[in-house]
Order: structure tokens, then C-alpha cells, then sequence
């Protein structure tokens, strides 16, 4: 089943701008979107999403109220959910493998919703710009893979590429670059996050070397899983530590006028988390998985594995 948008399917589409030209009310929504205010989600009952990872849980969840992503630039970050179960699912894409990525995301939602007979998928989609590389406007058209998954899925939020641009001082950038969702309600806004944990470093690594899509969380269990990861020693990579600020932008960013002004610093870090740790199997004893559950403090804690 195609794609519905208000009910009905989407046809083949060559641009965003076809997209939004066919369907001005998701241009309006689009506009409302953006305007509403910048939420600073209080990390006590946040679940942050990385590049390249997703997650998705129940309103029965009592570690989670909100799953959210941000510093996305050309990533499109992509909340599905079922109206009836309430289950939702939070993923940031970059365009590395969106088709295999899709077909994951409704099935994290729909094995939540087994027993749910009412109720629908609803789809918000959110991110990218009008960047000289048109990087956003192809992972706009890509992510649009939703319409060849056999589910009914209705697009309500398509604040996407231009609907998400702003020209500041010549330059364009995004004007949303991170949202939330809210696990109880379903309700999705755009959201600022000071804590990015647990394992930031960690995850940011497995992402820099080429780590694939990843559920990072156990509704179930409430337990946030890293890995194991795979990478291997390469030192290269400390070349960059010595380089500028503008260099590593223009190298290591798909859109260096646009990035948020902690990028730099974020990619050094990782750098010197990779030199730190060379081989990943040293991160993963006996090749499990890192696991992180919440305590009564609502931090993230390493769990200790037998």
C-alpha cells in the first residue's frame, strides 16, 4: 500500500517541491510545525538517539517519556506511531541505507502493537534544508520508501528540506534541527537536548566507522544496549586533532555552513575516543553488549554484566 496522504495514496513524485505543490496543507502543518517553541527536554526521562539509531517503546514505559534526536542538518530524523497501542519509534537517518532502515522502523512499531486491532500508523518526518549539494532533497525522496511497505501509513508531519529551511546572513540552514516525541501523548516538537547519553562517545564512534542502523533500547527491559561494535585501529584518524576548525568542517560535514557550533568539538572527541580505544572488542568483554538501565535518580547507569 502507498504512502496516504488525508486518505489517499501517494503518486510517483520527482521533488519535495511536487510533494508539496500536490498537498499544500502539508506545507501549512509544515509552517505550524516550525513555529511551535524549542523544547529543552529535562534528561531525566529522555531517551537521546544518535545518528543511525533508532528506538521505540509504549506509553507503559516508566523509564521514557520522551525519545528525541537533534543536531541534524541533511539527516532526517523520523517518528512512526500506532494511534491504537500507542507505540512509538524515533529514528535519525542520514542516507546511508534508508531502504533497509524503513521495513526496521515499522517493525519495531508494529511488533509493539500485536494485540492492537484499532488504531492506525502515522508518519512525521522532519529535517534537512535547501543545501548546494541537494543532499537533503535525496534522502527527502528516499525516506519516502515508506509507500513500499505493505502497512497503511499516514503521512501527518512533512516538515522536510524546504519546508525546514531559513536563509541567516546569506546562509541557509535548517530551522528545526532536533524534536521530540512525547511516549504518553504522541506528541512531536521541536526539542533541544543539553545530555546526549549514555555512552555518547561510544556511539558516536560506532557511527564514525561505519556502523549501520541500530535499535539501541529494550522497551521490555528498559535497558538501553550498545553493541558490541566492530572497528579497527587506525591512526591515521589523528591527523584530523591537528587540523582546523574549518578544515574538519569542510571535510567531515555534509553541510559545513549549517552545522550547530559544538560540531567541530564533537567530531575531536570522538577522534580521541577512537586513539583512546583502537580495538573495539576491548569495550565488549566476552563480546556482549554494553547495557545502561535508569535509577531512581533518572540517570543512565552502566549495568553489571556476570
Amino acid at each position: 500500500m502507498p504512502l496516504l496522504i488525508q486518505n489517499r495514496g501517494l503518486d510517483r513524485i520527482s521533488s519535495t517541491a511536487e510533494l508539496f505543490d500536490r498537498n499544500p496543507h502539508l506545507k501549512e502543518n509544515a509552517r505550524k510545525f516550525r513555529s511551535k517553541p524549542l523544547v529543552d527536554v529535562d534528561p531525566k526521562c529522555l531517551l537521546y538517539v544518535q545518528q543511525r539509531e533508532c528506538a521505540a517503546t509504549t506509553p507503559a514505559d516508566n523509564c521514557v517519556s520522551v525519545i528525541g534526536s537533534d543536531d541534524a542538518t541533511t539527516c532526517h530524523l523520523v517518528v512512526l506511531r500506532h494511534t491504537g497501542s500507542g507505540a512509538v519509534c524515533l529514528a535519525h537517518c542520514d542516507g546511508a541505507s534508508t531502504w533497509s532502515e524503513v521495513p526496521l522502523l515499522v517493525k519495531a512499531v508494529t511488533s509493539l502493537s500485536d494485540v492492537c486491532k484499532e488504531g492506525r500508523l502515522e508518519l512525521h518526518l522532519v529535517g534537512g534544508f535547501n543545501d548546494e549539494s541537494k543532499t537533503s532533497h535525496k534522502l527527502s525522496l528516499n525516506i519516502l520508501a515508506f509507500q513500499k511497505q505493505k502497512e497503511d501509513i499516514h503521512l501527518e508531519t512533512c516538515c522536510i528540506t524546504e519546508m525546514n529551511d531559513i536563509v541567516v546572513n546569506g546562509t541557509h540552514r535548517p530551522v528545526v534541527y532536533g524534536i521530540g516525541v512525547n511516549v504518553k501523548t504522541g506528541d512531536v516538537f521541536p526539542a533541544s537536548f543539553p545530555h546526549k547519553g549514555p555512552a555518547e562517545e561510544l556511539r558516536s564512534a560506532r557511527t564514525f566507522t561505519g556502523g549501520q542502523m541500530a535499535d539501541i533500547y529494550d522497551s521490555s527491559q528498559g535497558l538501553v544496549r550498545i553493541g558490541p561494535c566492530k572497528w579497527s585501529p587506525n591512526l591515521d584518524i589523528a591527523f584530523w586533532l591537528s587540523q582546523s576548525d574549518d578544515t574538519i568542517l569542510k571535510y567531515l560535514s555534509t553541510s559545513p555552513m549549517a552545522e550547530p557550533p559544538h560540531f567541530v568539538q564533537h567530531m575531536k572527541t570522538t577522534i580521541q575516543f577512537l586513539l583512546k580505544h583502537p580495538n573495539s572488542d576491548s569495550l565488549f568483554p566476552g563480546g556482549q553488549p554494553q547495557l545502561y538501565y535508569r535509577t531512581e535518580r533518572g540517570d543512565w547507569e552502566r549495568a553489571v554484566q556476570p
